[in-house]
């Protein structure tokens, strides 16, 4: 979590999803990302928070695949340092 986003991946579930991707969350909006290139998957996130956790991705990209491949292995993944 950073700046209140709230971010998830879902690890129980990894394994029914093709693409990988990361869940935000923001004072009641919600969206899936793409962690290749942060491209919004499904729903609705202000700009400037998406573009807070696109900028976070981008720095994360290695930590985020990583932890994408142990969400499939059924494995909880690491925490990845907030945007500060």
């Amino acid at each position: 979590m950073f700046y209140g986003i709230l971010v998830s991946v879902y690890y129980e579930q990894a394994s029914q999803h093709s693409a990988p991707h990361i869940h935000v969350r923001y004072q009641g909006r919600n969206a899936s990302l793409a962690i290749e290139d942060g491209t919004v998957l499904a729903g609705d996130f202000p700009a400037r928070q998406l573009r807070m956790v696109q900028v976070w991705m981008d720095l994360h990209k290695d930590e985020l695949l990583a932890d994408w491949e142990l969400a499939l292995a059924g494995e909880e993944p690491f925490r990845i340092a907030p945007l500060q």
